[in-house]
This record gives structure tokens, sequence and C-alpha cells, in this order.
């Protein structure tokens, strides 16, 4: 069980016990006024900790509720803007980074907001050592070092000094992802065991001092937001938001055109294109920097020969999937930096070929082809496509099975390199061209146990001199010369990557015409539920 539900003192109100407890019965007309009831697939949350999560639900979660010295600004993302910190300066060298705390801060605990949280926070996620911690410690920071690299010099000021003198724009953008999330020094040290630095409480529990405070997540089921009071700007409109889990499209589009839902989030196209004929329904778009893709394990002996990945690139039908499995949620896109991101590639070289991936597939020795399974998460739009894969690399002889599993089991088999090839999505951990080419297209250490799991290393693509030149790029100062070498790195995997990226997401959702000021932002981060209202 997640969070104690005597915890929700605020639902008290008749309606709003209803809406909660119907979230596995039957459907509840007419949302509470004072809350926003959205229906949305999550089965991808493991944990809530900052400092570990590293999946793109969870990234909405945090980004509506955790404060960070800066945040991306959602109206020009090539800047970034003030969140926590009042003010920062860069040292002549580049290499030291001094942020003014804006004074007067509370935690939704009650507790000051300081410098001091702020360094324990960077330090416990270097400490902790999960899966996003690498965002940091490519500034040369270790368990070791970075007491002394990120630490507070008086109450209002925190200090961050880096290895090498990296581009501002790059860094600052580095501190908007939720690994780099403030938590309440005092609250999590309450609640360490066993010196894991709070980390099985914050699982599942909240220490911040965002705008909304996390109040219950039951996996699969339900997680409910709670207007912090204590937030330093401008307080959530309503008193609360839920998210209920639903995965399917029809059922979304259901539960929206009765009203039982304020917003649905996983439309696929033929359900979008229904409810944008109600007149009580509008539906809203962003295009996200995330990348669907998916890839193939190099220590599958087959996968890792350079034809059958390029056979593979010819055995999917792009324009098929383009017109019907993503119309109106993507693009297509064969690239790993997605448009609107600085040295972004627009080429894509591969369509669906069988005749050129028979000739591939021969010269790999493969005439008959080859059996491969694909780790699939089960829901649309990844289902749809391994399937429409499945029938066009049957053409070739390739015997596709697709492996089903919710978020959770089908990304923790990834991350463990236990898979022939899956399926799935990357966003942007912060809105800079390193934050892809750093996964997609570097690997430092290939072994099992290393401590940087890109998505090359999840892979096992063993590839030392583009992880050099993917190290070089994120030092480049010149703008111009930088886009270059992204462009390069990008025709490169390409060309010869472990993964055929399919499209460019772009987020749709079907809102209720009385909610106000639902906006879909540039990165699930920046999917903003706090300013929403209702008339």
């Amino acid at each position: 069980m997640m969070m104690n539900l005597g915890r929700f003192r605020i639902l008290a109100a008749g309606a709003a016990i209803s809406a909660i407890m119907a979230v596995t019965g039957p459907a509840w007309t007419a949302t509470p006024q004072d809350t926003l009831v959205i229906a949305f697939a999550f089965d991808d949350i493991i944990t809530l900790d900052p400092a570990e999560s590293f999946e793109l639900s969870t990234g909405e979660i945090l980004g509506n509720s955790y404060d960070r010295l800066v945040r991306l600004d959602i109206n020009d993302t090539s800047n970034v803007t003030k969140d926590i910190a009042e003010s920062w300066t860069v040292s002549e060298d580049g290499l030291t980074y001094t942020f003014k705390i804006k004074p007067d801060l509370k935690f939704a605990s009650g507790n000051p907001v300081t410098a001091e949280d702020v360094a324990f926070s960077i330090q416990r996620a270097v400490k902790l050592d999960k899966s996003p911690v690498f965002i940091l410690t490519q500034f040369g920071i270790t368990a070791d070092n970075v007491e002394e690299k990120a630490k507070a010099t008086d109450p209002s000021t925190f200090v961050l000094t880096l290895d090498q003198p990296y581009a501002p724009s790059f860094v600052l953008n580095c501190l908007t992802a939720d690994v780099a999330s403030v938590v309440d020094k005092k609250l999590v040290l309450e609640n360490v065991v066993d010196n894991d630095y709070g980390n099985a409480w914050l699982k599942t529990h909240y220490a911040g001092s965002g705008p909304m405070k996390i109040r219950d997540w039951r996996a699969n089921e339900i997680l409910v937001l709670e207007r912090n009071d204590n937030y330093h700007g401008e307080k959530a409109k309503l008193v609360r938001v839920i998210y209920r889990h639903v995965k399917e499209s029809a059922t979304q589009r259901l539960l929206l055109e009765k009203g039982d839902v304020d917003v649905a989030r996983n439309l696929e196209p033929g359900d979008l294109d229904a409810v944008s004929k109600e007149d009580s329904i509008s539906l809203t778009n962003a295009p996200k920097g995330t990348i669907y893709y998916f890839s193939l394990n190099q220590k599958n002996e087959t996968l890792a020969k350079p034809e059958v990945r390029e056979a593979l690139k010819y055995l999917v039908d792009y324009e098929a999937i383009g017109a019907t499995l993503i119309k109106g949620i993507g693009t297509l896109h064969q690239t790993f930096l997605p448009k609107g991101v600085l040295g972004e590639l627009d080429e894509m070289p591969y369509k669906l070929d069988v005749n050129k991936a028979k000739e591939l597939l021969e010269k790999a020795g493969l005439k008959d082809g080859f059996s491969v399974t694909m780790d699939v998460r089960n829901n649309q739009p990844v289902t749809g496509i391994a399937e429409s894969v499945q029938q066009t690399f049957a053409k070739a002889g390739v015997k596709l099975e697709i492996i089903p599993g919710d978020g959770k089991q089908t990304l923790t088999k990834y991350r463990a390199r236990n898979h022939d090839m899956y399926i799935g999505q990357w966003g942007m951990d912060y809105w800079d061209p390193h934050s892809n080419a750093d996964t997609f297209s570097s690997n430092p250490d290939n072994k099992d146990g290393a401590s940087s799991t890109t998505l090359a290393w999840r892979n096992s693509w063993d590839i030392p001199e583009l992880t050099k030149e993917t190290r070089a790029a994120v030092l480049e100062r010149d703008t111009a010369k930088r886009i270059e070498m992204y462009h390069d790195l990008q025709k490169k995997v390409l060309e010869t990557g472990p993964y055929v990226i399919l499209f460019q997401q772009t987020e749709v959702a079907g809102v209720r015409g009385n909610v106000e000021n639902y906006r879909l932002g540039p990165s699930f981060s920046t999917n903003y539920v706090y300013t929403v209202s209702k008339k």
C-alpha cells in the first residue's frame, strides 16, 4: 500500500470521496468543481523519489510538485527562467555557478527552503547513484567530491563547481531536470532507514515545495495531487488533481464524453476524431521532445551484425504507421534529436524496401531469416506499431515474437539488458541536444555493472569513438560548430546505430469545455496542471 488513505483529510467532501472510491468501480458523473480529473495511462511509474525517477509519467508529477533552481521557459525553450533561484552568476573561467535563493520560501511541511536543502538534494542524488544521476555526474561530480562541488556557503547561497567550462545554457538546462528537484532535507533525514538517504520512504511520499503536493499514489490505479498553500508563487487554482489510470483509449473517450473525467490523455487517432466532433470537448496539442523508437540489443549475436541492423530499418512501413497509428499524435522522424532542439537534423533515408532488406540479410548469412523477440508495453500506439513491424518483418523471413507487459515490467527488463528488442519512447531530460546525444551516441563503459546506463549501454553498443565525439560536442561553446557536430553524430547513429527511430510525439489531450488554462508543455515535466481552473 502507498500513502495512508487516512491522510486524505481534504477529501472529506462527499463528491470527492465518491470520485476516489469510484476509480475501480462504476464511473461517476459531474467531477467536483474544485477538482481536475484526468484519465491517463501511468503504469510506467516506479518511484516518486526525484533522485531515482526516470519515467515520463513521473516527470509530469514531479514537475507540478517539486521546485528546482531554474525551470525551462515554456514560452521560449531556448531560455531557462527563475524558480527558487532569485539570480545566478557564472565565473569568468566558466567553472563556478553561484545561485542566490529567494527569501522566505517554505516546503509543504512548513520547513524553510534554504541553500542547504539545494546542496543536500544534489549531494543525495549523486550518492544514491540511481538512473538519472548521470545528468549531474557528467560535470565531474562524484560521491567523493560532491560535498565540495555542490555546497551552501550561507543559507541563501548555493555554489556549484564544474570540472570543465561547459556552455552555460547546457548547465542551466541540466538543472531543470527532475533529478535536480529540491527536497526537504529535514523531512527526508527524519525518514532515513539503513543509510538509504530516505529513498525507501520517498519512493511513495512527498518532500517538496512546488505548487502541488503528492497526496497518494496507488500503482496502476490512482494518483492524487493537492494544492500546496505554502507555495511561494501563485497558488494552484484547484484544490486537487486526480489522475485515474485508464489504459484503453475507447474507455478514456467514453469517460470524457460522459463528463466522468475532465481530460483524456491517451486518445488514439480514431477516438480523437470522434471527440473532436463533440461541442462540449476541445482538443489541445503540443509537439513533444519525445522520440519513439525500437532498439536492438547487441548482446544478441544476430542483431549485432551491421547488415541485420540496416535490414530491419528497411522492414518498417513508416508511411502506413504515419497515416494510421500516429495520425494526429506524431510526425515521422528518424534522427535522435527532436525538431525544435538545437542541432536537429531532418533526414529520413529509410522506407519499406523488402528486397533491399532481403539482400542485406543474405549478405549477413541469414537468407532464410531468423527469430527474435520484442518487449512491448501493452498500450497504444506501441502495441499497434509492434504488430505492424511483426507483419513487415515476416516479409523477409524475420519471425518476431511480441512479449507484452506493463510499463514497469518492460522498462525493468530493458534497463537490465535482458531484451532482444524493445519498443518505447525517450523524452528529453533537459532541453539541450546533449540530453539525447549523451544517451543515443555515448557509452563510456559497456560492462554490465557500469554506472552510466545510457540507451547505447542498454543495447550493449560499444562505441568509444562516438562517445569521444559526443563529449567534444558538449564542450563546444561556439554554437555554429556545435550544431555541425550534432548533425554529424546523428548521421552516424542513423546509419550504424542499433535503433530504428520512428516518430516524434505530438501529445494531444481531449478537454471538457468548462476546463480553463489546460496546456501541454514541450516536455512531460512542463505539463503543468496547477494553472488549471474550472468555470
